[in-house]
């Protein structure tokens, strides 16, 4: 474990972390990988997800055998390893506390507007989805675990000001400031998983952040019903947050 720095980011879905892992992959000391137990977590629960035989037949489907991966030798190489990990996909045997030596950190954003994004792909989401709870869950075990809260970012607060907040995380993750991060180019990158193609159409024709968040979305009766089973949970991990100040 002593072969690079780990980082494993938890975050849920329409998060803004598919811009977060080309940030961090923008870095030229730093490879990243993408949602690694996707493929894990569809063969366990069947969730009906666009591409899902795709998915699960371009990955390790196997818990035990992705969480040895991403403890085991870097295949790049660099210095610094980025995982960005979906904490909803958490539902089998594996949890944060068996990536020992990772450095884990979590970004969260406002459920209402994680819900309307889903929305705007015309896709069903449930409360468990958006991966809060599991969120909540692992921070408080990496909490104990360290004596001190885990870094938390909120992906409104980069959209504000990309450069500070973004400086401002790897500080508290222990790890050089590179201006690399506010670029990147745009189309589907080589570490991006098979579902890009369906997903990530914003940040493919992107090649930086973009503006701040519009005001707050207006949501279906159900979409709404969704957001607040998760807003205790947001607000939860919000009071941890690396803010500006």
């Amino acid at each position: 474990m002593t072969d690079c720095i780990r980082i494993a980011m938890w975050s849920g879905p329409r998060n803004l972390s598919t811009a977060i892992m080309r940030s961090f992959g923008s870095r030229a000391d730093t490879h990243v990988s993408d949602e690694p137990f996707y493929g894990a977590y569809l063969r366990e629960t069947g969730d009906p997800q666009p591409m899902m035989d795709q998915v699960m037949a371009s990955m390790d489907c196997d818990w035990h055998g992705v969480a040895r991966s991403m403890a085991g030798p870097n295949p790049a190489g660099t210095p610094i390893w980025y995982q960005k990990h979906m904490a909803h996909h958490m539902v089998g045997p594996i949890a944060h506390h068996d990536l020992p030596g990772l450095r884990h950190a979590f970004l969260i954003r406002d459920p209402a507007r994680v819900v309307a994004s889903y929305a705007a792909k015309r896709v069903m989401v449930r409360p468990d989805h958006l991966g809060t709870d599991k969120q909540v869950e692992f921070f408080d075990r990496e909490a104990d675990r360290l004596g001190h809260a885990p870094p938390v970012i909120d992906s409104a607060d980069i959209l504000r000001d990309p450069p500070a907040m973004l400086q401002k995380l790897c500080a508290a993750l222990g790890i050089g400031w590179d201006p690399a991060m506010l670029k990147w180019e745009a189309g589907i990158h080589e570490t991006d998983g098979v579902w890009a193609s369906h997903w990530y159409d914003a940040v493919v024709s992107s090649t930086g952040f973009g503006p701040p968040d519009k005001p707050q979305p207006e949501l279906t009766v159900e979409g709404q019903a969704v957001a607040e089973a998760c807003r205790p949970g947001y607000d939860y991990l919000a009071q941890h947050k690396i803010t500006a100040a």
